[in-house]
């Protein structure tokens, strides 16, 4: 079995997302050391990151049904553990590794998972969310167009707009984000006389939605719901009934904006590399 099969078989809470985010995972940014292992139908991705080298990251952990109960998780965990002392790694962690990620940590769900992290030895140290959106109600947004074009304010797709989108997001934000914003299967933003005033992604990480922002000198002229908007009816459009709204910040804002429920809950886990 491939590791995409692995992976499609293996992580029942993400259906169709096994095969992309093994795909975004071998494709990370620049500086970013990786490794898959595999092992008797399992596999484990693991990395580093040039920012900040002593940490890694155990990405990804899949054991195809037919092989679990066997002890493969265990081995898989160890060898990565194994492979990240040797790339110089004092502290392993099971969570995101923004910008290229596959979850922000292990969700409570895949109990086996959380369990396997425990009896190894991780202490359970933060706590992320995510917030689900129903696909199937009113995205419009052309009122909304209207009033903010009456302002000077442009809603557009970026297109050959990518680079110049993604440094906004690294001048108000982060390279991260640039990063996601670059690679993102839709990104649009928002701008007047010539100026980007806000962004929003899906698609960096596969089938998710984020990562969106406001520049403090537009927050309130209602930018945000626009771009939200226009985001999910892409998704929409790709065949898609919900979305995962990542690592959210404000929940009543995509509560207000698209009726998003807090539904995800991720454990963050670390340890120390002897």
């Amino acid at each position: 079995m491939t590791p995409a099969e692995i992976a499609e078989a293996a992580l029942t809470l993400d259906p169709g997302e096994g095969a992309a985010l093994v795909e975004r995972l071998s494709h990370p940014p620049a500086g970013r050391r990786w490794t898959i292992l595999a092992k008797d139908g399992g596999i484990v991705m693991a990395s580093l990151s040039a920012k900040d080298p002593a940490v890694g990251h155990l990405d990804l952990l899949a054991v195809h049904p037919s092989a679990q109960g066997r002890g493969h998780g265990r081995e898989l965990v160890l060898a990565a553990e194994e492979w990240l002392r040797g790339q110089g790694a004092r502290q392993a962690r099971f969570a995101g590794n923004p910008p290229c990620y596959a979850w922000p940590g292990i969700d409570g769900r895949y109990t086996p998972a959380a369990c396997l992290a425990e009896s190894l030895g991780y202490e359970r140290y933060d706590v992320a969310w995510n917030m689900t959106a129903d696909l199937s109600g009113d995205l419009s947004v052309e009122d909304d167009l209207r009033r903010l074009e009456k302002s000077g304010v442009a809603v557009r797709a970026a297109v050959e707009e990518r680079e110049r989108v993604a440094a906004f997001v690294a001048g108000h934000w982060n390279e991260r984000w640039a990063w996601e914003a670059a690679n993102a299967a839709g990104l649009h933003y928002a701008e007047r006389d010539g100026a980007i005033l806000a962004f929003a992604a899906w698609g960096a990480r596969p089938a998710w939605f984020g990562p969106m922002g406001t520049a403090p000198e537009a927050r309130g002229l209602g930018v945000g719901r626009v771009l939200l908007r226009r985001c999910l009816a892409e998704q929409r459009a790709a065949g898609q009934t919900s979305s995962q709204i990542g690592w959210v910040g404000p929940l009543r804002f995509y509560s207000r904006a698209v009726g998003a429920r807090a539904e995800r809950v991720f454990w963050l886990y670390r340890r120390e590399l002897a």
